[in-house]
Formats: structure tokens, C-alpha cells, sequence
């Protein structure tokens, strides 16, 4: 999706829990990631609008960048990470 190798499974690999809407209908879904570093609440201060990064990184997955104790993180759109068509796979499969 984001156009990165894939990983192996390991110790740090994990499952977030995520609510996704697309097109007014919204789906619990688990999505695997490699890691996660930490959980963080961000206030909307510290949040600034996407920026525009080169042709390298896809950003229209990006909602907005953060910073905290100096660092910037990525505050990814989760809504746009997925289609209409994969959360009606993941339906599809919900329902079986």
C-alpha cells in the first residue's frame, strides 16, 4: 500500500484496532503493522497540514504531521488508506 517491502513476522509485529470510513459507512477492521513504537495523543496545536513531499513518499495517505519533544510524526489518514473495495472485502469476509 505504501509502497515499502514487505516484512517478516516477528516479536514487535502487532495488530491495531482501527475504525475506517469510507463513502458514510464505517468498518472495524485490524490492520498488521511492523511495529509500534508508541500510543500518543496529540493536541490539535501540535498538528500541522500535510506537507508536500517529493514524488518518493505517497502522500495522500498523510493527514497531517505532529510534533513532540522535538520529533515530527507522521499522522497518517486512515480513511484514505483503505478503498471502498478493500473494506468490502473485509466485509464480505466479516460476514462468512
Amino acid at each position: 500500500k505504501f509502497g515499502m517491502p514487505a516484512t517478516e513476522r516477528g516479536v514487535n509485529t502487532c495488530i491495531i484496532i482501527t475504525e475506517v470510513t469510507v463513502d458514510d459507512d464505517t468498518t472495524v477492521l485490524g490492520c498488521l503493522a511492523d511495529s509500534v513504537q508508541e500510543v500518543l495523543d496529540l493536541a490539535s496545536e501540535d498538528i500541522a497540514a500535510a506537507p508536500r513531499i517529493g514524488t518518493r513518499l505517497k502522500t495522500e495517505f498523510i493527514r497531517g504531521m505532529g510534533k513532540r519533544d522535538n520529533r515530527f510524526i507522521i499522522i497518517l489518514d486512515i480513511d484514505r488508506v483503505f478503498s471502498a473495495e478493500e473494506l468490502s472485502l473485509v466485509q464480505e469476509h466479516g460476514e462468512q
